[in-house]
């Protein structure tokens, strides 16, 4: 047996261990096509450990077992991993199951390993092909370079060199073009036109002929989030007592050309529409793609009777993980613009006159907001609050307001400095709760325990996360078990892929942000049964 094949059994072991562990359950059911993804890298990055692992053992020059007791030994480990694989594989459907039982969803059919197999193959068999390129353009690298370097010196830049060049090729070629083309699509998307979103005939709408801000330019997301909510009627049928309309301003990407005159006419148009009037104003930083949750929106003007003015910027027309990756910056300076505009407005107007301002915003949105202010510029002036859901785990202030939060609180439902400024709540609340009063100036924290884009850490890879540790939260599986580099492989399947219903991951149920937005705004004359009733309507 030549060394390549040792090194390959060894990786094959290490690998074969690794694909059974993916098949455990992490926080969301995966769809089995994305199970199989999963397997093949989780079975890669074994093989590719075991594979290192061999070779830094002989490159170190450290012992070998004779070829005998090698055998021996690697025929006894194939078939306790062989074991441990088809144990896992008979497990994992009911594992997935237990878990969208957890969450209330239908249970689905068997894994199908005879699929699931061939995927993982298929996967793995390519990125096997391209590790064999990448060693090969490397050694072609280092015998030429050796002609003119020691041998260790040319491995070297061999190995820096090749990185180089199939990083430029992945970067600069292949991620660009798909860039470009979902660029594309998106912004066509954009444009779209929906029938049944006729131009808003009332002229105290955006867009329509009295708004400083046209229809067309709105964007697809702009006009749903202006044309759709609560009207007039909804709510005095409500009440049963005549209601304001809430009002709704939205500026499109391109209803301007700058984020300085997108925030300016934002201001120009809710001045115009008697935004500033209205008891409470809520600032709402959108999604990658200009999308507002109507989950959180529709809630928060039955709340408030109608008496509530809402402005939003988009700042990209690419969903938030590929505006993320290509316009992250832009996001936070269009935010940024459009808080300044608003707040310096709001500020120099009367404090007994002026209306209660909020900030809001989900996941990519709730990050870009949190960047919009500084607390210098404000401490001598605060506005109201904000309420933040699903925030992404880049998100330095929620990091660290986890990382040193009050002795005994879990990481899924923290305690900040007790609770007087910043308050974290679930499906189960906590807003409600804190050992010190909560003050005027108050943040809030929705997330889920369950919720991948919110708890998904690099950090995983090789270390457990804080948030696995007892107690769990309500809607973590008790099955999850931390692997290493597997567990991080896991997490990020479920943020690109994973499934939930309403109130689990990703997905928040109008119900708790009802919750959220009477705890942080305190509307007035709402007993529990109008609460329960208003529930009823969004169920």
């Amino acid at each position: 047996m030549t060394n390549s094949m040792q090194l390959n059994i060894v990786g094959l072991l290490v690998g074969n261990v690794f694909f059974a562990f993916s098949l455990t359950p992490s926080l969301l059911p995966r769809p089995f096509f994305i199970q199989g993804i999963l397997s093949g890298l989780s079975f890669s990055a074994g093989y590719g450990l075991g594979v290192a692992t061999v070779a830094l053992w002989n490159y170190l020059q450290l012992p070998v077992l004779r070829k005998r007791t090698a055998l021996v030994i690697k025929s006894i480990a194939a078939l306790l991993c062989l074991v441990v694989a088809v144990s896992f594989l008979w497990q994992a459907n009911h594992w997935q199951n237990a878990l969208r039982e957890l969450m209330g969803m239908e249970e689905q059919a068997g894994l199908q390993p005879l699929l699931l197999g061939p995927i993982a193959v298929l996967l793995f068999l390519i990125l096997l092909a391209l590790a064999r390129a990448f060693r090969w353009v490397f050694r072609v690298l280092a015998v030429k370079l050796r002609r003119f370097m020691p041998p260790r010196i040319s491995h070297l830049l061999g190995i820096v060199a090749a990185a180089a060049l199939f990083w430029s090729v992945i970067d600069g070629v292949l991620l660009s073009s798909l860039l470009r083309v979902a660029d594309r699509s998106f912004q066509e998307l954009d444009a779209l036109i929906q029938d049944d979103l006729p131009r808003p005939t009332d002229p105290d709408q955006t867009g329509s002929l009295a708004s400083l801000i046209n229809w067309e330019d709105l964007g697809r997301q702009g006009r749903k989030f202006v044309a759709g909510g609560p009207d007039a009627e909804d709510l005095s049928g409500f009440f049963s007592a005549p209601m304001p309309a809430p009002i709704r301003v939205y500026v499109g990407l391109n209803s301007a050309d700058t984020p300085e005159e997108r925030a300016r006419l934002a201001l120009d148009e809710l001045k115009r529409v008697g935004g500033f009037e209205r008891s409470t104003l809520l600032l709402v930083t959108p999604t990658g793609t200009g999308w507002i949750d109507a989950a959180s929106q529709d809630p928060v003007e039955y709340l408030h009777r109608g008496d509530i003015a809402t402005v939003a910027a988009q700042y990209s027309y690419l969903n938030s993980p590929l505006a993320l990756l290509t316009e992250g910056a832009y996001g936070a300076e269009m935010a940024r613009t459009l808080f300044a505009e608003i707040y310096g407005y709001w500020r120099r107007l009367p404090r007994d006159a002026r209306p209660r301002l909020y900030l809001n915003g989900l996941s990519l949105g709730s990050l870009n907001s949190d960047l919009s202010f500084d607390l210098y510029d404000i401490i001598d002036d605060p506005f109201n609050g904000a309420l933040w859901s699903g925030p992404p785990f880049r998100n330095d202030a929620w990091r660290r307001m986890t990382a040193q939060r009050d002795p005994g609180s879990p990481a899924w439902l923290p305690r900040f400095r007790g609770g007087s400024v910043v308050r974290f709540m679930n499906q189960d609340g906590g807003l409600e709760s804190g050992d010190q009063p909560w003050g005027a100036f108050r943040i809030a924290f929705l997330q889920y325990a369950s919720d991948p884009i919110t708890f998904f850490s690099p950090q995983s890879a090789w270390r457990e996360p804080d948030w696995l540790q007892a107690p769990r939260g309500p809607d973590v599986s008790p099955d999850l078990r931390w692997f290493p580099l597997v567990t991080m492989l896991q997490l990020a399947a479920d943020m690109v892929a994973g499934v939930s219903p309403k109130g689990f991951g990703h997905e928040f149920a109008p119900a708790h942000y009802i919750d959220a937005w009477l705890a942080l705004t305190e509307p007035k004359g709402w007993s529990d049964a109008e609460v329960a009733r208003l529930k009823t309507i969004f169920e």
